[in-house]
């Protein structure tokens, strides 16, 4: 007799999948089933995603981390699993795309995350059932603050992921099953097994979420656009990712370096006044034309106009500062990490 899998969050977590698979006794004929959110926070991403991929008897519902790849929204994990996922990122998030947010059949009914208890699935939108920000929001304004599932009456079992439920899974009247059990935090790998219902489950190996993004720290850093983000989106983004649990080293090289460039203003405020000053003398009521044929000419323009701010001349990035440097020799480091 086939068996079906369905298998709770897997986060990247490629070696507790191989192991989950073997525990459940699943073969080529058997269907596997995944939930969602095969991605993020572990260690191997790319293998999990090739073997839904690649193997014919498997099926995966789209979560709300490859909805956020879909759609670009990038925060911390998702740019370490952009870089896990290497030369491959783009061709796999396509295949994302293709993913459908539920499936069903008679005996069960699967969701990455939420429903509306009586309500056709395909009628119950997106963000609902992947999980998202919105969708939670949608949820609240339909049941409060009880989890849709304290609603569910129907006899179909429903299955789902996404909510980290503790180690165990969660069981309802025996037609309620939440399966992510924090696989990528250390704890477990969950599936329920079908037709008999049977819950089966393996031990994470590690904390892979707390080794991977302290693995992947750096590389992520010099990944972000520092020299065309404002200084003021630098200091924020900075502070949004200090952890006391990881290296502190690549921020404080990040902060360095700013405080480094906006060292670098009153010597560029005195060679713009000292050329300013020169053109002047050398070309009278032609400044202008003059002026503009200068690697500085914009600033060198708007502030003989008296139109510069003499704390950052118009200088709100990077690398309008490093521009800035440059036009004038000076010697900035572009490179923050």
């Amino acid at each position: 007799m086939q068996s079906t899998l369905i298998i709770g969050d897997i986060h990247g977590c490629h070696a507790e999948l191989l192991d989950l698979l073997d525990r459940a006794g699943i073969g080529d004929d058997d269907l596997v089933v995944s939930v969602g959110d095969l991605v993020d926070r572990g260690p191997d991403p790319t293998a999990v995603v090739e073997l839904f991929r690649r193997r014919p008897r498997s099926l995966a519902l789209c979560g709300n981390h490859e909805r956020k790849h879909i759609r670009g929204v990038l925060s911390y994990s998702q740019q370490v699993a952009r870089l896990q996922l290497g030369a491959d990122y783009e061709d796999h998030v396509r295949w994302m795309a293709t993913l459908p947010y539920h499936w069903e059949r008679d005996d069960v009914r699967v969701v990455h995350w939420g429903l509306y208890p009586g309500v056709p699935l395909d009628e119950v939108p997106e963000d609902v059932r992947a999980g998202t920000t919105s969708g939670d929001a949608r949820l609240r304004e339909r049941f409060g603050d009880r989890p849709w599932y304290e609603f569910y009456t129907d006899d179909k079992p429903v299955v789902f992921g996404h909510s980290v439920v503790g180690p165990e899974p969660l069981v309802l009247r025996d037609r309620i099953f939440g399966l992510d059990t924090g696989v990528c935090h250390g704890m477990r790998l969950t599936g329920l097994l079908l037709p008999q219902f049977k819950l089966v489950s393996v031990p994470a190996r590690a904390d892979h979420w707390e080794q991977v993004r302290r693995e992947w720290q750096a590389p992520v850093l010099r990944t972000l656009p520092w020299q065309t983000m404002t200084f003021e989106q630098i200091e924020k983004k900075i502070r949004s990712l200090r952890d006391p649990e990881l290296d502190p080293s690549v921020l404080d090289r990040v902060q360095e370096w700013v405080t480094t460039l906006r060292g670098a203003l009153p010597q560029l405020r005195e060679c713009l006044d000292a050329e300013v000053a020169r053109i002047s003398e050398t070309a009278g009521e032609e400044f202008g034309r003059a002026a503009a044929a200068h690697p500085a000419g914009s600033w060198l323009l708007r502030r003989r106009a008296g139109k510069l701010s003499p704390e950052h001349l118009g200088c709100s990035s990077p690398q309008q500062l490093l521009a800035l440097a440059s036009a004038f020799g000076v010697t900035l480091s572009a490179d923050p990490v």
